[in-house]
């Protein structure tokens, strides 16, 4: 349905005052170094919006009941949780970015900013790239839909029986190997698979061949020669992360009316792949929501308030916008992938500040607190003025200064650039380093003063330049102003959240942003503060991102016990498996697979003695570990206890075995 004449031409209106916005914030973008794709801007209502972001970021997806949940759940928070939807943008080749019509032009400003930051990491973060062979996304999104709408409106397929199948796949579309590029399954039908292990007398019963073609293609000797050992051949050789693929090239679906396993139809072959290949398109950016959402914080305030993007009248506004988005409660992306940004910025040019200091003759890791002036380098490491109050100063501007974009300045001189709106315009990305210069804003001023002496030696200790300084001066002349935005662009293209985590969340910025871990104690039946070590703090975070969040199951064996049964097993890191929505889990599996489903695991078990003992005593009982099979025939769900030594391989070392299984599945 087409929107009123009235709301056409208001959008048209709103997205005329804001093309000089979206132009400069592009321009401006790539002055700081970042390379986004080009991005399509589309103006839309409330409703659209909504929809949109039920939709992932697209127009156009298959019908399914999970959109309209997604749609009402964003409905309702709008309405009753005071949450509003700035912005909405998708991974692709042109970017896609939607903003609400309803906006300020301060909120406009400032979803153009963080959205270009957000284009530049789809362009370049290598996890991103593995999906790069196909960047049209919503063409590709846009065919899934189609196909699945012509099978849900073919009258030889049951629409009910679509739904049915899109609900079972979904149940697993997070168990892929987002680690490795999408690969499609080999759509040929082989008769007989090199790793299907079941009965090949019975595979040749099911096909329904005639006495006369069983005899003549498949002879005595040659069944013989198929049949398995006494101990049954296995597959995979080793453990499967893409428990799609797997079913997808092995699995089968379920006749209930003949009671076995059947050929997939080549409608459920075709949705079970699309699914997937969807699966592994939005992994990335689960993948790395810390980082790019922090990203995007990052460079949106460098534009909005470090090169005034947001004007005198709308400065305030924003600033009660950003305050909103960083301060929501919980596990807040943005917050904390701002932080680590942040930090990483500010660490990497303290230790260039470091290095020029430690070569100053008389200065040594040893006596480096007692001899430097703190205060002193600060003032020396400040901005030059000239770049750090360019209007002031336009007519002192060298163009032969490297951080002096030339052409800009002869433009900005005969009054071609506005120069008190766009000062950057007249800079290169040296001169914007230099003006941006993290370690001289007000909140990191004791940052380099912090520098501990363990920080100190392994500094000095990996110094391979051993030319010498005569003075703080001559070192701090030489300072890299842009080294700190340098090292962040290399993090961006390399690394996804876990890595980023592992990598930089160190005691310092625990210390610095006040990070603490807690835990459900079994001897309160509360939660309470129990560690701010960096170790605790980074092993609970990294629970929260490792596969998404979501437990790792892999496929162990499609030929179980030698009954070609599938057998899943749960990687256990600590964290308990919700058994009851396990077995919801494998009764959807079961219909994908066609034949009887198990999954080993492990649980937690307290003795109810031990749990009294411990509360008298205030600390925490110790858990005994014990191995679980948990097994769906297509009629009932059993658990049987399983030895140690069937399931020990499963368990992870060096893990938080605190955390309350709801926390791992929320």
């Amino acid at each position: 349905m087409s929107r009123p004449m009235s709301d056409r031409i208001e959008a048209q209106r709103i997205a005329a005052d804001l093309e000089e916005p979206v132009d400069e914030a592009g321009n401006l973008a790539r002055k700081f170094g970042l390379d986004p794709y080009e991005v399509n801007y589309w103006i839309v209502d409330y409703d659209e919006m909504n929809e949109l972001i039920a939709y992932g970021g697209f127009q156009q997806r298959y019908p399914h009941w999970r959109w309209g949940m997604q749609y009402d759940r964003q409905q309702k928070q709008g309405q009753f949780l005071g949450g509003k939807a700035f912005e909405i943008v998708n991974n692709d080749d042109p970017s896609h970015a939607f903003l609400q019509e309803s906006n300020t032009l301060s909120d406009q400003k400032a979803v153009i900013t963080h959205v270009e930051a957000h284009a530049d990491f789809f362009a370049n973060n290598e996890w991103f790239g593995m999906f790069a062979e196909n960047p049209n996304a919503a063409a590709m999104l846009a065919r899934h839909a189609d196909a699945i709408e012509s099978f849900m409106t073919d009258p030889e397929i049951d629409r009910g029986e679509v739904e049915k199948w899109i609900d079972h796949v979904l149940t697993l579309e997070d168990n892929i190997d987002q680690h490795v590029p999408y690969e499609p399954i080999d759509t040929r039908i082989d008769l007989i698979d090199e790793h299907e292990t079941a009965d090949v007398a019975e595979q040749l019963e099911e096909l329904d061949l005639s006495d006369e073609v069983k005899g003549q293609v498949f002879t005595e000797e040659w069944l013989e020669a198929q049949s398995d050992d006494e101990e049954g051949a296995t597959f995979p050789a080793e453990p499967e992360k893409d428990v799609l693929g797997f079913l997808r090239k092995h699995g089968m679906q379920y006749d209930g009316d003949a009671a076995r396993a059947d050929e997939m139809e080549d409608w459920q072959k075709e949705i079970l792949e699309m699914l997937r290949r969807e699966a592994y398109y939005f992994a990335p950016q689960k993948m790395t929501k810390v980082m790019n959402e922090g990203w995007a914080a990052y460079w949106e305030s460098a534009m909005m308030t470090g090169e005034t993007f947001a004007g005198d009248d709308e400065f305030v506004l924003y600033a009660d916008h950003m305050a909103k988005v960083l301060g929501s409660s919980g596990l807040n992306p943005y917050k904390l992938g701002l932080e680590i940004w942040q930090y990483v910025e500010n660490s990497t040019n303290r230790r260039e500040v470091v290095e020029r200091l430690l070569r100053v003759e008389g200065v040594t890791w040893r006596n480096f607190h007692d001899t430097v002036d703190f205060e002193q380098v600060l003032g020396l490491i400040e901005p030059d003025p000239e770049v750090a109050s360019v209007v002031t100063h336009l007519d002192d501007l060298d163009p032969e200064d490297p951080r002096i974009d030339a052409d800009a300045l002869e433009s900005a001189r005969e009054g071609e650039i506005d120069v008190e709106t766009y000062p950057w315009k007249v800079l290169t990305y040296e001169g914007l380093a230099e003006r941006h210069y993290s370690l001289t804003k007000p909140q990191n001023r004791g940052f380099v003063s912090r520098v501990s002496q363990g920080e100190l030696e392994r500094v000095s200790r990996y110094m391979f330049d051993d030319s010498r300084y005569a003075s703080v001066e001559d070192a701090l002349a030489d300072i890299d102003y842009a080294r700190g935005w340098d090292r962040m662009r290399e993090i961006r293209e390399s690394h996804n959240d876990v890595t980023f985590l592992d990598e930089f969340l160190t005691q310092e910025f625990v210390d610095e942003n006040e990070y603490f871990t807690y835990e459900y104690t079994q001897s309160t039946g509360d939660y309470r503060v129990t560690s701010t070590d960096y170790r605790d703090v980074k092993k609970k975070l990294m629970l929260q991102f490792t596969n998404f969040g979501k437990p790792t199951v892999v496929v162990e064996d499609g030929n179980y016990n030698n009954r070609n049964e599938l057998l899943l097993a749960h990687q256990y890191n600590g964290v308990m498996l919700d058994i009851g929505q396990a077995k919801d889990v494998l009764e959807r599996v079961f219909e994908l697979w066609g034949r009887p489903v198990n999954l080993k695991t492990i649980v937690k078990e307290f003795d109810e003695h031990d749990v009294e003992v411990a509360k008298r005593r205030d600390r925490e009982p110790e858990p005994e570990e014990v191995g679980r099979l948990i097994r769906y025939d297509g009629d009932e769900v059993t658990v049987e206890e399983l030895p140690w030594d069937a399931v020990d391989h499963l368990a992870a070392d060096d893990i938080d075995y605190d955390t309350k299984p709801d926390e791992w599945l929320a």
